[in-house]
């Protein structure tokens, strides 16, 4: 931990130093440190990269492209994704020196590595999460933040108790579009707010053989399962198809709760609050392994009325996030686009000064600009629980088939032990946050 400390004063200090001596604003461009500049070893941020499929990859060759990053380890359990990225790795720089690594305890065991990127299924969110800020790391986490409720308040507490500088994979918050439509709603140019519509997608990926046999010899099937109940390896129920099961994803209503509704609760600026009652309705496979909601359509309820309406394959509901204020006018915010009425809105130029949005243009830039400052990034724990949260929420709903009252100070549901004990999960033996 000193050592760690040391590193990160060392990297805040360097950005001062550079940044008084030319007069220059604290947060600088990464080429003005050190002598050598950001290509310098002893500048960069070292990282540490956990899980490395799909959205892995992505996060991965995402550093690779930053001169002020080094890679120097990775993690995976699956050996024929860890060789694909240790050769990506080794391709980028040349050399050998990254080191490659089965057992997350063990990359997280260095000392001489300052973040990491994770991007795992959700049922190991918590449980790396936390080891990493144990160890003293901060973390790049992908969203949905958790796998239940309680899951992530722990995460909020852990990241609170080490100091943790935290920034979730909700990267909309870094778009300009989105940025846009949220100074829009927060400067009051639609007025109040009177409801909320937020269009998630529907349906799964293509199916995947669901017939169980032994798992491939690449695989370490047992840890993968890890905390969730021990079943039978196939095909459909590991990597990207995971997200289908409940016991290790939450459907497209968690898959997109981090970014959509996400979005929806950055316009309103609830990022440090949640709904006091929610209801909805899904339909679920008629057979099958996956058994997370195909088609949902939920209602949350703020504490001050105004209303969400979170869908999925509801053709009234188009995906993206919409506000509706006074007098007919609107927000309408999606990847690729956004609109409102009237268009007019969309003319006006928003200055640093005009709103108390926080601006980013760099997803991952953010992230290691606040490694350096100790700042907040544009999408802390907090506000990436609270979001979830609501998923969350929508889940028990559904899956009782009765309103849920939620208060969101203790996150407790009220007067249903039922559903209040949806917001946990036991773990399988020995995990444990």
């Amino acid at each position: 931990m000193r050592k760690k400390t040391t590193r990160r004063s060392f990297l805040k200090g360097s950005a001062l130093t550079a940044a008084s001596a030319v007069g220059f604003p604290f947060i600088v461009q990464s080429s003005a440190l050190g002598l050598n500049g950001a290509t310098a070893p002893s500048n960069r941020i070292t990282v540490g990269c956990v899980g490395l499929n799909w959205m892995g990859m992505g996060n991965l060759g995402n550093c690779l492209g930053r001169k002020e990053v080094q890679v120097r380890a990775l993690c995976d359990i699956d050996s024929n994704h860890l060789k694909k990225a240790h050769d990506t790795v080794k391709a980028k720089y040349g050399n050998d020196d990254c080191a490659a690594y089965h057992y997350f305890e063990e990359l997280l065991a260095r000392d001489d590595i300052d973040a990491v990127i994770l991007s795992l299924p959700d049922h190991w969110h918590s449980i790396v999460s936390i080891r990493a800020m144990e160890a003293g790391k901060d973390v790049y986490g992908e969203k949905p933040l958790s796998h239940t409720l309680r899951e992530g308040r722990a995460m909020c507490q852990a990241a609170k108790r080490y100091g943790t500088v935290w920034q979730t994979g909700s990267w909309q918050r870094s778009v300009p579009n989105f940025t846009q439509a949220v100074q829009i709603v927060r400067s009051g140019m639609i007025g109040k707010i009177q409801r909320v519509e937020v269009g998630l997608p529907s349906g799964f990926y293509e199916s995947k053989d669901e017939t169980p046999k032994e798992p491939p010899a690449t695989l370490d099937y047992d840890r993968w399962l890890g905390p969730a109940p021990w079943a039978p390896y196939c095909e459909a129920r590991c990597h990207i198809n995971w997200r289908w099961h409940l016991d290790y994803g939450g459907g497209q209503l968690m898959d997109w709760v981090g970014h959509h509704i996400d979005i929806a609760h950055w316009g309103l600026d609830c990022d440090n609050t949640g709904p006091v009652e929610v209801s909805g309705t899904g339909e679920f496979p008629e057979s099958g392994l996956w058994n997370a909601a195909k088609r949902y359509r939920c209602k949350a309820i703020y504490a001050d009325g105004r209303e969400f309406t979170i869908a999925s394959g509801h053709s009234d509901i188009r995906s993206g996030t919409t506000w509706y204020g006074e007098n007919g006018m609107w927000v309408y915010v999606n990847r690729g686009a956004i609109e409102a009425n009237p268009k007019s809105l969309l003319d006006r130029k928003f200055g640093p000064d005009d709103t108390d949005v926080y601006v980013s243009t760099d997803h991952m830039g953010n992230f290691l600009e606040c490694i350096k400052t100790r700042k907040k990034t544009i999408t802390p724990i907090e506000t990436a629980h609270r979001s979830a949260s609501v998923g969350h929420l929508c889940q028990a709903a559904i899956l009782t088939g009765r309103k849920i009252r939620f208060n969101p100070e203790t996150e407790q549901i009220l007067d249903d032990e039922t559903a209040n004990s949806m917001l946990g999960k036991a773990m399988r033996s020995p995990w444990r946050i």
